[in-house]
């Protein structure tokens, strides 16, 4: 069970390297179905092991000119208020048993990853139904712009602290509609905006858990060499066909943890 998980941890990473993205959904399951980690814990190491792994990933893509870092300060701002604020005020607030129907009982544990299946599922959609970029912003006035761009760092922000994924299937279509940066600027400031709200966003969480470092530096270790082998096997193969192969798999995933989680 164990080398599966690292297999599965280097599977993270090797995503993140080819695809530019999608891995994070992956952290979450890993930790708590093949580590073991209750997933409240689990959702704090995830925001560290995607902060980091994102955080080296963004260096060579920023020495190719492919991270807009003004966009990524002004849509990165709120959504590492609202990780940390999360992570800090909201988790711990949420109680071990929420409600009861019938004879199952919805707690905090259940909630969290039935949140992070729905999103699980959102994001599978998205890889696997392909929809051409927009290659100019959409018409709207500069006000609206930053008004959609603010509310969805918050968002964002909101749901990263609650189940520790990066959000990148969320952030990359608002740059690209929004902001109207071409695709591949997105990917690369999205993952600037994911490093740095994870990493201080986890922050919020050194209060309230008693954190392995040992086991969670190696897992990070494993993902980074993952997407360091990914970036270079990225220039050899054709990203797209796996992008949607992955995203079957992200769908099956999240149908599993919703039929798990309930029954």
């Amino acid at each position: 069970m164990l080398i599966l998980a690292y297999l599965a941890t280097l599977l993270i990473g090797l995503s993140l390297g080819i695809l530019g993205g999608g891995g994070s959904i992956l952290t979450l399951p890993v930790l708590v179905y093949l580590f073991g980690i209750d997933p409240t814990i689990a959702t704090a190491y995830s925001l560290f092991i995607v902060g980091a792994t994102s955080l080296a990933s963004i260096f060579p893509k920023a020495r190719q000119g492919e991270v807009d870092f003004g966009t990524a300060l002004y849509f990165g701002a709120p959504a590492v208020v609202a990780v940390y604020a999360t992570r800090a005020y909201i988790v711990p607030q949420i109680p071990d048993s929420i409600a009861n129907f019938g004879n199952f009982e919805l707690t905090r544990d259940t909630f969290l990853m039935l949140l992070f299946a729905v999103l699980m599922l959102l994001a599978a959609r998205g890889m696997i139904v392909s929809k051409k970029a927009a290659r100019s912003t959409v018409v709207m006035s500069t006000g609206k712009k930053i008004a959609i761009v603010l509310t969805e760092g918050l968002v964002v922000g909101v749901l990263t602290g609650l189940v520790g994924a990066g959000g990148g299937f969320l952030i990359i279509p608002a740059l690209v509609l929004v902001t109207g940066l071409d695709m591949k600027t997105a990917v690369g400031t999205s993952l600037t905006i994911i490093a740095f709200k994870s990493l201080l966003g986890f922050t919020g969480d050194l209060g309230h858990h008693e954190m392995d470092w040992s086991l969670l530096g190696l897992v990070t270790l494993v993902a980074i060499v993952g997407m360091v082998i990914g970036t270079f096997v990225s220039k050899k193969i054709e990203a797209k066909k796996l992008q949607k192969a992955f995203g079957w798999f992200v769908l099956i995933m999240g149908i599993f943890i919703v039929g798990k989680e309930l029954l």
